[in-house]
């Protein structure tokens, strides 16, 4: 029987992001649930039923303004008591109306201040809680030809981001996220990994790439940008979802799992998951028709599953095969990695660690969905924005 190197499966940690526990839906409807996250706090314990059944999510990201609070060494001491921790923290600066045309690069010195002035409060809440990466993503761009200066926005995003990098802490760091349309559908000022890399790269180590699996063109080979980023230094963290025709945010491998097979096969080649590796692993989707807790569940396991099957590839007698041009042979030995079923041997896996074999099943046997929903009356569900 195929095995795979556990050591590598020991250092798999996928933080999960509070928005996933909230309600979400298209963009003409926001579906609610019952048993849906009031406050962050609910959403932290759910973030926590989920490490606790897979024991593969021990950190949960905030995103500000949504998950404010008054005392952020308070809510990081509640997440500990729930065995999380709390991880990156995400910025906004695009539901503000001041920002309609544009934040971090916006013509109106005011409005770039008070972008600015937002992620410096955030890095505040990273020094309170103990978090280690400001997430940035920018709804920034144009829809129309001659509607902005093209490059007099990139010059306003390198001043800005030097502005609030400069306040990075010795051991944070500014991953800066790129996506190439959506809502700018003209020019995003951010809209693919050698833009995001131009920026990080002028502003230090302490800043990376982020790579959200959704945010590329259909047909796209994101594991040659993994490859590419690994080799330069420069992967910082993925948002894992899946896309089929825009950036759908669907559970990650449910569009293509050959694709998020491919993609950690790059990962631990370049070691992505070695111990001390700076690469982060995060989930970034939102559950419009599933139930949240399950999703999030199903989403993790995904990621070991297709990390077990990527542990599998035989990477001397692949490394043969490629030397002696044998282009078969190597696809093959691809291959019969990615068709092999591991779920078995991760199931024993998990039963030799104390967790359920079938975290799935076990969710659902537990009665604690129903405990939510008898619990979680009243208030104001969490949603987009709250």
């Amino acid at each position: 029987m195929a095995t795979f190197d556990e050591t590598i499966l020991d250092n798999l940690e996928i933080e999960l992001p509070s928005w996933a526990f909230g309600n979400s839906g298209t963009r003409f409807k926001v579906f609610g649930t019952p048993g849906t996250p009031r406050t962050i706090h609910e959403k932290i314990a759910d973030a926590a039923k989920v490490n606790e059944l897979t024991g593969l999510a021990p950190t949960v990201a905030l995103h500000i303004p949504w998950d404010t609070v008054d005392d952020y060494r308070a809510l990081a001491a509640y997440a500990r008591d729930l065995g999380v921790g709390l991880g990156t923290v995400n910025s906004n600066t695009f539901q503000d109306d001041a920002y309609k045309f544009g934040s971090l690069t916006h013509t109106d010195k005011t409005v770039r201040q008070m972008a600015i002035d937002h992620h410096l409060a955030c890095i505040e809440v990273m020094n309170a809680t103990g978090s280690r990466d400001l997430k940035i993503w920018l709804a920034d761009g144009t829809n129309y030809p001659g509607q902005g200066d093209i490059r007099g926005r990139q010059d306003r995003l390198a001043e800005s981001l030097a502005a609030i990098y400069q306040h990075i802490g010795d051991d944070q760091r500014l991953v800066l996220e790129y996506k190439f349309f959506e809502p700018a559908t003209y020019v995003t000022d951010v809209p693919d990994w050698g833009t995001s890399y131009a920026h990080v790269t002028a502003l230090g180590e302490r800043a990376m790439v982020c790579l959200d699996t959704g945010h590329h063109a259909p047909g796209t080979n994101i594991e040659f940008i993994v490859a590419q980023l690994l080799r330069l230094g420069k992967l910082g963290s993925f948002d894992f979802n899946s896309r089929f025709y825009a950036d759908d945010d669907l559970i990650v491998g449910a569009a293509d799992p050959f694709q998020l097979f491919r993609i950690l096969f790059e990962v631990i080649r370049g070691g992505g998951l070695d111990t001390g590796s700076p690469v982060a692993l995060m989930l970034d989707q939102c559950h419009n028709v599933e139930e949240k807790i399950p999703g999030q569940i199903r989403s993790v396991l995904n990621v070991e599953e297709m990390t077990a099957r990527a542990l599998l590839v035989d990477t001397e007698a692949l490394t043969e095969a490629q030397s002696a041009g044998d282009v078969l042979g190597a696809n093959a030995i691809v291959m019969d990695a990615f068709y092999t079923d591991v779920r078995p041997m991760l199931a024993e896996r998990r039963v030799r660690r104390g967790l359920p074999a079938d975290p799935m099943a076990a969710y659902a046997g537990s009665g604690h969905r129903e405990r939510i929903v008898a619990e979680r009356v009243g208030g104001t569900q969490s949603s987009w924005g709250a």
